[in-house]
């Protein structure tokens, strides 16, 4: 009865985060990943809606570094196609960690090559590039972060600490090869990475449009906006309350308890379509 239910989630997901138009599927998970199978980085990376709540926080976060948000801001078209964006950072994170390792070198040395064509100057006349190493770990850490704190929230309340080191370990070779540094292998290092970054983080103009791009993005089709508003309301409470600040968002505040049991419930939802297509 309710396998049809099942297949039809299962379906609007595959099709959202694979463009069917260049022919995209679903990674296959290879034993010769680059991350072995059965790490923390599997069981954290494999969970469709924690992973979409943390890519939002995440690109909330990154947009705080004005290096970051200029390269962003005038090299792609982020602001006229969101979805893509999120969709193509999706699949290189699930090509990297679930994909054969010729497969995920091969996704590795073509971001390589676009950042080392993304250059230019930020509007109070400050040099940057992509592939520059300090720029890359603020990429790095912010999204690592955001990714396992989400996991965390909703899926897995009581990870220990020893787990949450394992992730940033586990992660850390692909930061390496995309050309970051430093690169935290514990939760203390990336914690103290994010606090050495704050000095350089500004909010903008720019910013402030990211964000409201990002909350404000209304899907294609009706249905999609109440599970869409849930993501990003949590996302927007998973940061930081000093990079919400910045931002200018507020958090739930006295509907937090309803937004998180929201958030979990679709998280667990999804849990159960993608088990039974296992």
């Amino acid at each position: 009865m309710l396998e049809p239910a099942r297949r039809a989630l299962v379906g609007q997901v595959v099709a959202l985060f694979n463009d069917a138009a260049k022919g995209e599927r679903p990674i296959e998970r290879s034993a010769e990943a680059l991350i072995p199978p059965g790490s923390v980085a599997w069981r954290v990376h494999g969970d469709v809606a924690t992973m979409m709540i943390g890519g939002i926080a995440a690109l909330l976060l990154h947009m705080l570094h004005p290096l970051a948000l200029a390269g962003v801001w005038d090299h792609s078209n982020f602001r006229r196609d969101l979805i893509g964006r999120l969709r193509r950072t999706a699949r290189f994170i699930a090509i990297t960690t679930y994909g054969a390792r010729g497969d995920a070198e091969a996704a590795i040395a073509r971001v390589r090559a676009i950042h080392a064509r993304v250059a230019g100057v930020t509007p109070t006349g400050e040099a940057y590039r992509a592939d520059d190493a300090a720029l890359l770990a603020w990429v790095h850490v912010a999204g690592a972060i955001m990714f396992l704190d989400s996991w965390r929230r909703y899926g897995e309340p009581l990870m220990s600490r020893a787990d949450q080191d394992a992730y940033f370990a586990d992660v850390a070779p692909i930061a390496r090869l995309l050309g970051a540094d430093p690169v935290p292998v514990t939760r203390a290092e990336a914690e103290a990475l994010v606090e050495k970054f704050r000095g350089e983080l500004t909010p903008s103009d720019r910013s402030r449009e990211v964000a409201r791009i990002i909350t404000r993005h209304q899907p294609a089709r009706l249905r999609d906006l109440p599970p869409q508003a849930v993501a990003t309301q949590a996302a927007v409470d998973l940061l930081p309350p000093w990079a919400r600040a910045m931002h200018g968002l507020d958090g739930s505040g006295l509907a937090r308890p309803a937004i998180d049991l929201a958030a979990f419930g679709m998280a667990s939802g999804l849990r159960w379509a993608f088990a039974g297509a296992r």
